[in-house]
């Protein structure tokens, strides 16, 4: 069969991503810090693009008529000049009388100064902490140099990450004074720092307490394990001691701290900016954009006269002026878009989540994208877009936007109810629960089922641990003297 090469035509649609299209697209899921960076670069790239001050008064404002009070200039007194010789004769101690200037005791408390709030400062971290205390103990030069290449391998909870064999050879310095330095720097505050596991950790802090009795070492040791999960008598079990003797030994270890280095922690709290507040105003509900930051971009009036002018600028700079005046002319119009398409999502939330804002979380309402984008008329995928990294400012708090979006679950006459509101309603019964008898999954399922919630055990165990809470079993709290009292023999009275 022979090959041969033919010419054929065929029409197809394809959807093809301008720029344009793309940085629309792009500028429609960025939060409000992001999107304030990329205008910044944007006014750093593009000279046609410049940012509209709001000090941009008219002139005729910033000038005043003659028939004010003032003068016309030429009627003004001529500039008085003086001499050098008139310095001579001047009194110069009550000069200094009159001009005094008041020290800083002496002014008085409510002059303008700037808030304690706004006075920024450096928060302790654990490394200089320690490094404080290992330049305060009179170490020789070879062991500060052994104290700091452990305090550098230290992670965020104060543990030492590497082995002291490592340490000694990346120090230079040999093991045994590597050892010494290691049990010096224990020592420190935060107690039990530059532990190598939880067990040495949590007896340094009980030796140095003076707590270290026989019953809390052996539960360290051996016994970490049942106490995690508060099996407290399969420890009395394995000890072979009575139930009794054993609760003030679990008491001393769960006071404890088992992260030392916590305390010093160099995070730094992530304040949330809303894009978007909601105000309640009676019954009516007002959505503002938050714009506060927000440069407020216009074409600069050079450019658009070059254009104007014909033969003022060359061919070249023409066509680069026109290429950054129609990326700009898209940019603005972009930012208008996205804003408008916020706004319009926002408002179709708030229609459907109406009870949220008067009643709070539990009377959230199932909420797909599908119900949101068929009420602005948009697809599904830009409205996942716009609820990106987004937060709003309500009466009940602030929340991202996707917060809103929830599944549903059947309730039993017939309603939906939406899965946020369950995991609230969880989440309350779990902080009143009796911490004693803690509500163990079936029990909470069975709570639900009585409120019309049909729900499984399997999901309120997914729930929970959505909201973090451990099993019941975990969050259970027996103090010594229920034990005692559930020790006693039947029939056993106090005596009054």
């Amino acid at each position: 069969m022979a090959l041969e090469i033919k010419q054929q035509l065929k029409l197809s649609q394809q959807l093809i991503m301008t720029p344009q299209l793309q940085q629309a697209i792009k500028l429609l899921q960025l939060s409000r810090l992001e999107l304030l960076e990329n205008l910044h670069q944007e006014l750093e790239a593009n000279p046609v693009l410049e940012e509209a001050m709001s000090e941009d008064l008219e002139p005729a404002l910033l000038e005043k008529s003659p028939g004010e009070g003032e003068t016309e200039m030429e009627d003004r007194p001529a500039e008085v000049t003086i001499g050098e010789q008139a310095f001579e004769n001047m009194d110069w101690d009550n000069y200094l009388n009159d001009y005094y200037v008041p020290r800083s005791e002496d002014i008085s408390e409510d002059r303008e100064v700037p808030s304690f709030e706004n006075m920024v400062s450096k928060k302790t971290s654990l490394v200089d902490h320690l490094m404080w205390q290992l330049s305060l103990s009179n170490l020789t030069p070879p062991e500060e140099a052994a104290g700091s290449e452990i305090i550098g391998n230290l992670d965020v909870n104060g543990y030492l990450m590497a082995s002291l064999e490592e340490i000694a050879q990346s120090s230079g310095q040999p093991l045994d004074l590597v050892e010494k330095v290691l049990l010096r720097i224990q020592e420190f505050d935060p107690l039990g720092v530059a532990s190598r596991d939880l067990r040495e950790c949590l007896l340094i802090q009980a030796r140095y307490l003076g707590q270290l009795n026989p019953w809390v070492e052996k539960i360290i040791q051996d016994h970490l394990h049942s106490l995690e999960t508060k099996n407290y008598p399969a420890i009395a079990r394995a000890l072979q001691a009575p139930i009794e003797e054993i609760i003030p030994a679990i008491e001393i270890i769960l006071a404890l701290d088992p992260k030392p280095g916590r305390l010093y922690s160099d995070e730094e709290a992530q304040y949330i900016s809303p894009d978007i507040y909601v105000y309640k105003i009676g019954e009516e509900i007002h959505i503002v954009l938050n714009e506060d930051g927000l440069p407020r971009l216009r074409i600069n009036a050079f450019y658009k006269q070059a254009l104007s002018q014909r033969g003022a600028v060359s061919e070249t700079t023409r066509e680069y002026i026109q290429e950054k005046l129609r990326s700009a002319i898209w940019l603005i119009k972009s930012i208008h878009q996205r804003q408008r398409t916020i706004y319009r999502v926002a408002e179709s939330i708030f229609k459907f989540q109406r009870e949220f804002l008067d009643k709070g979380v539990s009377h959230l309402k199932p909420l797909i994208l599908k119900d949101v984008a068929e009420e602005v008329q948009m697809h599904e995928s830009t409205i996942s877009r716009v609820t990106t990294n987004k937060y709003v400012h309500t009466p009940q708090g602030i929340f991202e936007l996707k917060f809103f979006f929830n599944s549903s679950l059947a309730g039993a006459n017939g309603e939906s109810v939406g899965s946020e509101s369950v995991k609230e309603r969880i989440r309350v019964l779990i902080a009143q629960e009796d911490p004693v008898h803690p509500l163990s999954d079936q029990e909470l399922t069975e709570i639900l089922q009585k409120e019309n919630i049909s729900i499984a055990r399997r999901t309120v165990a997914k729930y929970r641990e959505a909201l973090g809470a451990l099993p019941s079993n975990k969050r259970k709290k027996i103090p010594m003297q229920h034990w005692l009292r559930s020790k006693k023999p039947e029939g056993l009275e106090e005596n009054n």
